[in-house]
């Protein structure tokens, strides 16, 4: 299948911001005989903060910073356990309770056939991409992925019984990713994917792999989506290496007029004849769609963020187009050029384009959205997927 040049909307769960640090604890029990749950797993999504509940159900998360996230339970023959907390400026205690899964050990699961093998090879490039460090990316549990295509829609979709399990080996995180949904539309030129990622710290070998892995997770960090929130809130966008110009898309009104006119000529056109084309408006229906048109001058501050009543809102008019200027592009990174079947040659900057699809929203300190879908992002951003996706609770090193 050729690479087609994709708009990713990564849905990132909620995670933590950056400041005190507090324990969050409690006690997990089956919500119907409010029994405790010994030896559950508890996690608060896309960190590495987890745990597990001891004989008597009791749980404890320590040195959380405050912000908010989502508390996910799992436990074998239950229902996966969903609930968004707010960690202050106290310790908070969660009981989260249970409902049981009916005769989730006695059921067999029959699936009418396997995932077709080019279904699943598709579903692979997409959710674990295609950069350097997705190389070094492998699903654990392939055989707990439900993927369907619909050749009438073109559209894939993949989902999971329980958790999709990912190792990175270039980040050294084992990643369980709940609650996946995932599509990709072909007609439109979209994917997207999204759930509660949970990651762990993998073992290192010895100390020159952890140091490859601190050094990748800071590589993976720099110009990312994260770090460009992250200098919005706090207001060092420029010093953090972010060139953001507005952008502005135009539709052409020669490419929609020569459209308009094809659509009636088919419509028309008698049984049993071929349509014969002008030469004229061939030569308009091979011009783009649209026109972009890119404003040199970069944005201040105050036309990407508002602050209001103590909260900062990302908000800002057409698109952006952000440019990482401290790194050269992932060696494989090839965007694809509009009107054309091949990739274009290597760029050599990191330019993403960020949509914004709300009026605005609320960042948190640690680059954390209130609303994660109210943005999705194209160009290098939509590029990077799975291989590059770091822990919230990341914090990169001073150099």
């Amino acid at each position: 299948m050729r690479r087609v040049g994709f708009l990713l909307l990564l849905f990132f769960c909620l995670a933590k911001a950056a400041s005190a640090q507090i324990t969050v604890r409690g006690v997990a029990r089956d919500s119907l005989t409010h029994e405790p749950l010994g030896f559950a797993s508890v996690f608060l999504a896309n960190t590495t903060y987890g745990a597990t509940t001891d004989a008597q159900g009791r749980f404890e998360l320590r040195g959380v910073a405050a912000g908010p996230y989502e508390l996910l339970v799992s436990y074998l023959g239950y229902q996966l356990y969903r609930k968004a907390i707010l960690v202050q400026d106290k310790s908070l205690t969660v009981n989260p309770q249970l409902l049981p899964t009916a005769q989730q050990l006695a059921e067999v699961v029959v699936r009418p056939h396997k995932n077709n093998p080019d279904d699943y090879r598709t579903f692979e490039e997409y959710f674990l991409g295609s950069t350097t460090f997705s190389q070094q990316c492998r699903i654990r549990n392939p055989d707990d992925v439900l993927v369907d295509y619909d050749p009438q829609a073109k559209e894939l979709t993949a989902t999971s019984r329980d958790f999709v399990l990912v190792e990175n080996r270039a980040l050294g995180y084992r990643v369980k990713y709940y609650g996946l949904h995932f599509s990709v539309d072909f007609k439109r030129q979209f994917v997207q994917f999204y759930g509660s990622p949970v990651f762990e710290e993998m073992r290192a070998r010895n100390a020159r792999q952890q140091r490859r892995w601190a050094d990748n997770r800071r590589q993976a960090y720099h110009g990312s989506q994260i770090h460009f929130l992250r200098s919005v809130y706090e207001n060092r966008v420029e010093d953090q290496g972010f060139r953001v110009q507005k952008l502005r898309i135009v539709d052409n009104p020669r490419r929609a007029r020569a459209d308009s006119i094809m659509q009636h000529l088919l419509a028309t056109l008698p049984p049993g004849q071929s349509l014969v084309l002008p030469d004229s408006l061939q030569r308009q229906r091979q011009e783009p769609r649209s026109y972009g048109y890119l404003y040199t001058r970069p944005l201040p501050i105050d036309s990407l963020r508002q602050l209001v009543a103590d909260t900062c809102q990302l908000r800002f008019h057409d698109l952006l187009q952000i440019t990482y200027l401290p790194e050269k592009p992932d060696p494989r990174y090839r965007p694809e050029v509009p009107g054309q079947l091949q990739p274009g040659p290597a760029p050599t900057e990191e330019v993403s384009t960020l949509y914004l699809q709300v009026p605005s929203v609320q960042i948190f300190p640690n680059g954390r959205l209130a609303h994660p879908l109210a943005i999705y992002n194209d160009g290098y951003w939509g590029f990077e997927k799975m291989g590059e996706m770091l822990p919230y609770d990341y914090i990169p090193p001073k150099q």
